[in-house]
């Protein structure tokens, strides 16, 4: 690609060599100024795809003013973007300013008044600091929106609309997504200019690499299942609960039963929601439990497991958080256990997204899923109960691809 060699050596650093499919589609008519609206799997690469246009952008633009704002739904996701900046900068380049709630305020203008060049930030807490007249949009040349229908979905429309008003017209616009509701079309229409329309993959399937099961059994049995799931899981397991009460009460069960377990929701504190994120990252907690706070803001390449402890309001979020295993070519699984009325809700969710998840019951492994089995952690109070479920038949007009 025709970037600047700063910028290639600094891929090559990081071992970005060979671009995804994503990157190949999207990238070039980024680097040529034209509006970008991609969607593409979770865990393909977007990230890049918008930043590698953006950084050739700063490289060739005068400094001294903001010259690029990305916008996203989460505070992890701004954070991660802004890692990966970081990672990439060279060292003439200034650091990209960081605008979220949850971290120090001073930390934050200072940035901004340092001369950084791209501003990370989520709408709400953007939108306090052009009111309070802390940043000034007047210079910006390219807006991206990671995860657009989610910021739509947390409500931030009223806020990003008030954004763009503050952004100069004449500037270039990128957005990508896993997925884009019809709700989104009306603004992408308002703020693009005859975008490049790019789409890759299905995605309202879960990628290849990802083995999807469901575990059918009582409710008093969920969290059996679970114990069981984790002591035959020696690599990272990602679960979601569907409360913030839910995963409080679930991460200190774990944590009772002697797993390295840790927690985001969103009552947690910034501190609190980036030491789990880092220590999971890091190896240093087995298993992170999360609402779906984390469903489209945490990437970590390694999570060999996500398991749904509670099912997902809609079934889109339900490919988002099996999107968090099977990323970039690695293979992954996916559990659900479920219980009473989620069965029935599992079916709709499978006739709404055309999938077909395995049935499977703890004590009738396969010979060669057997013998891939660690031996159970020994300092673990193992339960040894075997746990059943039944298979239940396809109902008529019920359609599994």
């Amino acid at each position: 690609m025709p970037l600047q060699a700063q910028l290639q050596q600094a891929l090559a650093a990081k071992n970005f060599v060979n671009p995804t499919p994503v990157q190949i589609q999207a990238i070039p008519p980024a680097l040529e100024g034209k509006d970008v609206i991609a969607t593409a799997q979770t865990g393909t690469g977007k990230t890049l795809a918008f930043l590698i246009p953006v950084m050739e952008m700063l490289a060739t633009t005068p400094a001294g003013k903001i010259n690029a704002l990305v916008l996203v739904p989460t505070r992890e996701l701004a954070i991660q973007v802004h890692e990966q900046y970081e990672a990439l900068r060279s060292k003439k380049a200034p650091p990209a300013a960081l605008v979220i709630g949850g971290l120090s305020e001073k930390v934050q203008i200072r940035a901004l008044r340092a001369g950084a060049r791209m501003v990370v930030a989520t709408p709400g807490r953007l939108e306090d600091y052009m009111r309070r007249r802390i940043v000034d949009l007047k210079t910006v040349r390219v807006l991206v929106m990671d995860e657009v229908d989610r910021m739509l979905d947390m409500g931030f429309l009223p806020a990003i609309q008030r954004i763009l008003a503050a952004l100069p017209a004449e500037r270039q616009t990128l957005c990508y997504s896993a997925t884009l509701e019809k709700s989104v079309h009306g603004l992408l229409q308002r703020c693009t200019r005859s975008a490049v329309r790019l789409s890759l993959g299905n995605v309202l399937k879960p990628a290849e690499t990802v083995q999807l099961q469901a575990f059918e059994v009582p409710a008093m049995q969920k969290g059996n299942v679970l114990r069981e799931l984790l002591y035959n899981e020696s690599g990272k397991t990602l679960i979601f609960a569907r409360t913030k009460r839910g995963t409080e009460r679930l991460a200190k069960d774990l944590i009772r039963d002697g797993f390295a377990a840790s927690m985001i929701h969103g009552d947690r504190t910034q501190s609190q929601r980036s030491a789990a994120l880092a220590g999971f990252e890091a190896g240093r907690f087995q298993v992170l439990v999360a609402t779906d706070v984390a469903a489209r803001g945490i990437h970590v390449d390694d999570v060999a497991h996500v398991v749904n402890y509670d099912l997902p309001a809609i079934p889109e979020d339900f490919i988002h958080r099996v999107g968090r295993t099977g990323r970039m070519g690695l293979s992954g699984i996916a559990s659900t256990i479920v219980s009473g009325a989620e069965m029935i809700e599992l079916r709709r969710f499978e006739r709404t997204l055309k999938l077909r998840i395995e049935r499977k019951e703890l004590g009738k492994m396969t010979a060669s899923e057997s013998r891939k089995m660690p031996i159970p952690i020994s300092n673990m109070r193992k339960n040894t109960n075997t746990l059943k479920s039944r298979t239940l038949n396809s109902l008529p007009g019920e359609i599994f691809a």
